[in-house]
């Protein structure tokens, strides 16, 4: 056999290779993060539901979801373990006191351009994106292009 004739083989093993250890990558990080989890840390399921640990065994999990009801979850079926903001977040509604990280976006939008608004300037005038000549006139006569190709109405087309 000629190199050549082997060659399509060569790249699908490679290419299996890649693929395989990126997929067995991940598995490993969902494994630490299965692992890293503690009572009291909020979770999610494979199946999208919310709750708490409350005991963490060597295969199983035991999650609290609300008061009195108590669940018994494969390690496997944890799909990711939330930090007590996000888990609060999602589940209370309680968010975070971020004022002091976050800037507050006021309603108008002079005090982002760092000072007043010129004394000239209207909030009705209209903005004209478009590209000028050295006349003010759009730069490729778009305006009179589109006004000749417009189709005229006349009383005997609106039937």
């Amino acid at each position: 056999m000629s190199l050549v004739t082997l060659f399509p083989f060569i790249v699908l093993i490679g290419a299996m290779f890649l693929m395989t250890r990126s997929a067995k990558k991940k598995q490993q990080q969902a494994e630490e993060m299965r692992n890293r989890m503690q009572p009291g840390n909020g979770v999610r399921t494979i199946g999208g539901m919310y709750a708490t640990v409350k005991e963490v065994n060597e295969d199983t999990v035991l999650l609290d979801a609300g008061p009195g009801v108590e669940l018994l979850f494969a390690k496997n079926a944890i799909g990711a373990v939330l930090s007590d903001d996000e888990y609060n977040r999602i589940v209370h509604g309680i968010e975070h006191d971020l004022q002091s990280e976050v800037d507050v976006v006021p309603d108008d939008a002079s005090s982002l351009t760092g000072g007043e608004e010129p004394a000239g300037a209207s909030e009705d005038k209209p903005v004209d994106l478009g590209k000028k000549d050295a006349d003010g006139e759009p730069a490729d006569g778009a305006a009179e292009k589109k006004a000749e190709e417009a189709p005229r109405k006349t009383d005997g087309d609106a039937k």
